[in-house]
């Protein structure tokens, strides 16, 4: 008897010892893919060569013809529409794709920005009177534009928080979400380990405090990392807005981040799985 059960244990704990434990998943996304040129590159460069897994693409703007090219061209990149209320930058901007006078300022183009602010008074959506049935029509042409052109998008996601800034908005993207079948959810169970580096630092530094964040990922959760990918080109240096007009460094920065290959290194010696939102969705089924 006491053989059968030493015999049980030993079984018993060489069992458990095999399961693999639950480990890391990391969902990397490089947002706006259709503003710029170099946005464009960096976007896709960062999914070839990098850890970007899902790319979000702005319709509204003026380089999303070739963001579907360069998509198109790489299909087993997860895509997502990045819905646009907002036009912020200073010497480029986008106006929305229906007639929507409530939801743009006397050039005809989106307000800068979502929030008022006391540097750009009136410069906000929310100090304008906008018509929730402009925005519905708007985010439903922006879908039905990307779904036209990207007919793998599985997603929503919103560029300047254009989806949370008001529950009347938000209830519209989530019955867009179900009448188009895009996921919309936020999967992240843990945040992402704050970075002791800024969009000022130099790249080094940079690449170190994501490695050192990296490191602090615990296994059994689900991680969302949030990034803008461009080069630093002439292109991106003529873009910025007050208190942001480091842009082309930042996000030069931030490409250098997702494609260095320390970075990669640590993701596959941590056991670190890429997910794209399309995994996310196959899980949740």
């Amino acid at each position: 008897m006491r053989k059968l059960l030493l015999l049980f244990l030993v079984t018993f704990f060489i069992n458990v010892a095999a399961q693999p434990t639950e480990g890391i998943r990391l969902l990397v996304r490089g947002d706006d893919i259709g503003s710029f040129a170099s946005a464009n590159q960096a976007c896709i460069d960062a999914c070839i060569k990098g850890i970007v897994r899902s790319l979000e693409v702005m319709t509204p703007c003026a380089w999303f013809p070739e963001a579907v090219k360069l998509l198109n061209d790489n299909p087993t990149i997860d895509v997502g529409v990045h819905l646009v209320l907002t036009s912020e930058w200073s010497n480029v901007k986008w106006r929305p794709l229906t007639h929507a006078p409530s939801l743009t300022d006397e050039q005809g183009y989106f307000y800068p920005f979502i929030w008022p602010r006391k540097d750009a008074p009136k410069q906000s959506i929310q100090e304008a009177q906008w018509k929730l049935s402009e925005i519905e029509a708007e985010f439903r042409a922006q879908i039905e534009m990307a779904m036209k052109y990207i007919p793998r998008i599985t997603h929503l996601s919103a560029h300047m928080g254009c989806n949370t800034w008001n529950n009347e908005v938000s209830e519209v993207v989530q019955r867009l979400s179900d009448e188009y079948k895009l996921y919309s959810k936020n999967p992240q169970t843990k945040p992402f380990p704050r970075m002791n580096a800024s969009n000022r630092d130099d790249p080094e530094k940079r690449i170190a405090a994501f490695i050192e964040s990296l490191q602090n990922l615990e296994p059994g959760n689900t991680y969302v990392f949030v990034e803008h990918p461009a080069y630093n080109t002439h292109e991106m240096q003529t873009v910025g807005h007050t208190g942001y007009e480091n842009v082309a460094q930042d996000r030069d920065g931030v490409t250098k981040i997702f494609t260095d290959a320390r970075v990669i290194d640590v993701i596959k010696k941590k056991g670190i799985q890429l997910i794209g939102y399309n995994d996310v969705i196959e899980q949740d089924k």
